[in-house]
């Protein structure tokens, strides 16, 4: 009924009101003055144009057969959008509600006066539940979370496929380049170096590539790319800092790591685009990178083919790091890109060259091994 008074229009579901209420009472089930109440106040708040979702389904959660929208680290989609593992299992919760509601072991009107022992209470019995095996052995919460996990894995590595087309063809689009054999020995020397001790950045590298400075790969190439590589899809062993760690853990490591692990495929697709069509020499700091984030045009076809990927993100799945505004929020996207310009080396003659992943890209381009 609840449901039903949400489908209607909310005027309409006002004035219904007392006739419901009348046919409650005539068929033995007149429920609380505390639900009628609350619920007209909810439809008040919706015709007004007030209300928030959040308020909706608190009401609807007052029930005490509506389960909570997130119960431990599972999130139930919306009606329409659950597949049909999700609909069988919140079903199934939800008869499970509505047998311990009529046992007299959830109490809405403790509900809806957001009781804090009524509403911890109802959230632990909704978690043992999910964490309880059914009779034909499946545990909810174990079955619903594991193909949450299949559908991400499924949609990263469509994402990956389509970054992997979009890159194809921006190298096509680049051409080769020379090698630069004397900036690469220099660099591959400092950073075996840097991996050799414990430390920044040595520390980083290692977290990002899996490497560790007894299995590097001898090959100067073999190096670059494989550490290129783990800063633009970090490895993450989770040996923070290295063996001689007080505690086995660097804070600023994993702070660098998961900064890193948020710039997503659209994000490097933006930057090495810019950073490979403009060649050695183009700038590369961390405001540089996010610039070119907020000026890719996918639909361009100096950035993209029009058949590659890196569609502007829905309205209704925005990216974190935009606004309130809806407006690109640089400073996040720089705060990101940080840890990545900062792995850069040095000519003796003092220029910065351009970050490693840049590096890597560039050889990459000239016909490296990979």
């Amino acid at each position: 009924m609840a449901l039903a008074l949400l489908v209607a229009p909310p005027g309409e579901a006002l004035g219904s009101l007392p006739g419901i209420r009348r046919g409650m009472l005539a068929a033995g089930n007149p429920l609380s003055a505390v639900f009628w109440r609350s619920a007209e106040a909810i439809l008040h708040k919706i015709d007004d144009g007030v209300a928030t979702v959040g308020d909706v389904r608190t009401w609807l959660e007052a029930t005490g057969t509506e389960p909570n929208g997130i119960i431990g680290l599972h999130v139930w989609d919306e009606m329409s959008e659950r597949s049909q593992l999700a609909a069988e299992m919140h079903t199934r919760l939800v008869s499970h509600l509505e047998e311990r509601l009529a046992a007299g072991e959830i109490d809405p009107d403790l509900l809806a006066a957001a009781d804090p022992s009524a509403c911890q209470a109802y959230i632990e019995l909704q978690e043992r539940w999910m964490t309880s095996a059914l009779p034909d052995g499946r545990v909810p919460m174990d079955v619903l979370l594991d193909e949450k996990d299949d559908e991400f894995l499924a949609e990263w590595d469509a994402a990956d496929a389509d970054a992997l087309a979009a890159t194809r063809a921006l190298l096509g689009r680049v051409g080769d380049r020379p090698l630069p054999q004397e900036e690469l020995r220099q660099a591959s020397v400092r950073l075996r170096q840097d991996i050799a001790r414990p430390g920044w950045p040595g520390d980083l590298l290692i977290e990002c590539s899996g490497l560790r400075p007894d299995d590097l790969p001898g090959d100067d190439t073999e190096l670059w790319l494989r550490l290129a590589a783990g800063v633009a899809s970090p490895q993450g062993s989770g040996d923070w800092g290295g063996p001689d760690a007080d505690d086995g853990e660097s804070p600023e490591t994993e702070s660098e790591l998961t900064a890193i692990c948020a710039i997503d495929h659209f994000d490097w697709l933006a930057a090495i685009t810019a950073l490979a069509e403009g060649g050695p020499g183009t700038a590369a700091s961390a405001a540089d990178l996010a610039g070119y984030v907020r000026d890719y045009d996918p639909e361009d076809p100096e950035d993209a083919d029009a058949d590659g990927p890196g569609e502007e993100p829905d309205d209704e799945d925005e990216p974190y790091y935009l606004s309130a505004d809806d407006e690109f929020d640089d400073l996040t996207m720089e705060g990101l890109f940080l840890p990545v310009a900062s792995l850069k080396f040095h000519h003796r003659s003092g220029r910065s060259t351009p970050c490693l992943v840049t590096l890597g890209l560039t050889m990459r381009i000239s016909g490296g091994r990979r």
